[in-house]
């Protein structure tokens, strides 16, 4: 085997390291295999009765869920580019791209509560049938999901803006994927419910 040369010897070893605190991925690796079990659980269940999930896939408001799609996108993208500029060091430019994606997180809320309600004053509850258990149990975890990240979010927005030091941003990072995870959830869900035939 031939010797290191000094050159070789000096360089540092350079080790790919996930964003974030480790634990924090096997708590959404968990997650996400929770929502694989609801969502191989509800096409079962449609499977055995395409004409009804068919019916009552009709009531949901379509448009609502592509508004709800939009804002969850545009709020990842926005927490992406703060962290980004906290990266850089742009602490302004972060706190003010953070807040337009809590600002998508809360109206992504708001619509959809918005949703459950015209829901209701349709007859349509968690009773009403297979589909619609399905669709208030895998929304409203999801709706926990992002009241959560909102939340999280919100936090480091505080503390940014109120001028703290920030000693690294892996917390941050572990906040940011999350969030994306929750985008990546309602990604899954939307088309599930609103859109497949």
């Amino acid at each position: 085997m031939a010797a290191l040369t000094t050159d070789q010897a000096a360089e540092p070893e350079t080790r790919w390291k996930i964003p974030g605190i480790e634990g924090v991925w096997v708590l959404m690796a968990g997650d996400m295999v929770i929502f694989a079990l609801l969502f191989g659980s509800f096409m079962s269940a449609r499977m055995k009765d395409p004409g009804t999930f068919e019916v009552a896939r009709h009531t949901l408001d379509f448009d609502r869920g592509g508004i709800n799609t939009l804002l969850l996108l545009t709020s990842s993208w926005c927490v992406a580019m703060s962290l980004h500029a906290m990266r850089a060091e742009r602490r302004e430019v972060a706190v003010r791209w953070l807040g337009f994606g809590i600002l998508g997180g809360f109206g992504f809320a708001v619509s959809k509560v918005l949703e459950y309600s015209a829901e209701i004053s349709a007859g349509h509850t968690a009773g009403s049938g297979d589909f619609f258990m399905y669709y208030f149990m895998m929304t409203g975890i999801h709706l926990v999901h992002v009241l959560v990240g909102t939340l999280v979010l919100s936090v480091f927005w505080v503390r940014w803006r109120s001028g703290r030091e920030v000693r690294g941003l892996t917390g941050f990072e572990s906040a940011a994927v999350f969030w994306h995870m929750v985008d990546l959830l309602w990604i899954v869900l939307f088309p599930l419910l609103y859109l497949v035939r």
